[in-house]
């Protein structure tokens, strides 16, 4: 498959051959969130964008995996580096008993391990004077060792703070913190002490008489953290203006309550920027990341984390050799590749395109938004929202929902300008043919 002449081929979804790898997976697997019967065939040609099912038919993935994926299937300029490498087996060390050398010395090695991602991800948030990381297996267990060194490092550790629409994780302590959807947290036990505001100035002013010495409830120096995405996503990518975040920031300034910015998704090149909170007048005190690093971090300064010995750990922490490879290498491709650039201009023109089939569509579409290309288009109700992520699969563009009534984008930070021109045609086809059906 030649990326520069690759085109979405669909004859039917799912087909046969792919019908039956969705049987045969649902056979053991507890239900999830599978958003529909989709199956990328690792065998088969993937480039970019553009992936393969195990029918034939060639889709264009506009969800990178939900930002895991930035640089598209088989990216060259990922897989040409790891193609240098002779991997062994095992490359997940269990335990964080001994350490892990990957040739040579630190400074002359030729395989960046897991100590060179931390190092890369202390350069990269060093104008928030952060120096120290720990590596967990996902974003909700980097969220989860937000909230423990947060809560270590408070004398008095009664109270987080969330914002509504907020969405941090799926295990139980994160649950406490998700403001998105009441099936995540339904009938869940949960962290005590949690209180969540509006997201917006509202939302902030209403935190400040929470938080008031005098007329509040809180008292300041028993909440151990305030969290917040500096873009929500699950919560319907909603960016927030510039004073909100210049807000929040002041607020927790004020009342020295450290700021964690959960990164997980639009971090690490999503936006435009390294991380999103680079966009504003914002200075996190922890950033969590994933995703894109393919492991989880949980990334602050040394004054925040705990000295005490074994007070944070993990089975997979630090051990996981390919993908920490996988993550440095991916932090080096955007910087040397020019990518953070690249991401802002696609995405303006981008939303531009998409500015212009709000235009066409005017009853229906009743927003587009972005920030790089981490961007939305926002329907008139859900139905009309699902039929078109149905409708545009159908027409070889994978999408996702996000927030009530959303649609979220993502294509890879170096997609080019075919490729957008592409998935706005068949968004807008598939717009069509919702529109013109009786049953939405």
């Amino acid at each position: 498959m030649q990326r520069e002449q690759a085109e979405p081929i669909v004859q039917k979804l799912p087909g046969p051959t792919a019908q039956e790898w969705v049987d045969f997976h649902s056979e053991a697997a507890a239900t999830s969130t599978y958003v529909y019967d989709f199956v990328w065939d690792i065998t088969e040609d993937a480039v970019g964008p553009f992936c393969t099912d195990p029918d034939g038919n060639v889709l264009l993935d506009f969800t990178s995996h939900v930002a895991a994926a930035p640089l598209g299937y088989n990216n060259p300029k990922l897989m040409d580096k790891l193609r240098e490498f002779d991997l062994v087996d095992p490359l997940k060390i269990a335990g964080q008993d001994f350490y892990v050398s990957t040739g040579g010395t630190p400074a002359d090695t030729e395989l960046p391990g897991p100590a060179h991602l931390m190092e890369t991800l202390t350069e990269i948030t060093d104008q928030y004077g952060m120096d120290t990381v720990f590596l967990s297996n996902s974003g909700a267990e980097a969220v989860e060792n937000a909230m423990k060194v947060c809560y270590d490092n408070c004398e008095q550790p009664k109270y987080g703070l969330t914002f509504e629409g907020a969405f941090h994780g799926r295990t139980l302590g994160t649950l406490s913190l998700n403001r998105s959807k009441s099936v995540h947290r339904r009938d869940f036990p949960e962290l005590s002490g949690i209180h969540d505001v509006p997201h917006s100035m509202a939302g902030v002013e209403r935190l400040r008489e929470k938080l008031d010495p005098k007329r509040g409830h809180i008292p300041p120096e028993q909440v151990a953290f305030l969290i917040l995405e500096p873009v929500q996503g699950e919560g319907g990518y909603q960016i927030p203006e510039p004073e909100f975040m210049r807000a929040v920031n002041g607020l927790c300034a004020e009342h020295d309550i450290p700021l964690i910015a959960d990164e997980i998704q639009s971090g690490v090149g999503r936006t435009g920027k390294m991380w999103a909170s680079d966009h504003f007048d914002f200075e996190p005190d922890v950033i969590t990341s994933a995703k894109a690093l393919r492991v989880g971090a949980t990334i602050s300064s040394t004054d925040i984390f705990p000295d005490e010995k074994s007070r944070i750990s993990s089975t997979w922490g630090a051990g996981d050799i390919l993908s920490s490879i996988q993550g440095t290498l991916t932090v080096a491709a955007i910087q040397e590749h020019d990518l953070l650039r690249h991401a802002t201009q696609a995405g303006e023109r981008f939303l531009g395109q998409l500015a212009e089939l709000q235009d066409s569509h005017p009853e229906t579409v009743v927003d587009v938004r972005g920030l790089g290309l981490m961007t939305a288009v926002e329907f008139d109700t859900k139905d009309r929202r699902e039929a078109v992520v149905d409708a545009a699969l159908q027409r070889g563009l994978l999408t996702l929902g996000c927030g009530q009534k959303t649609l979220r984008l993502l294509p890879p930070l170096d997609v080019r300008e075919r490729e957008l021109d592409i998935a706005v045609d068949l968004l807008d086809d598939a717009i069509d043919r919702v529109e013109s059906s009786s049953s939405v």
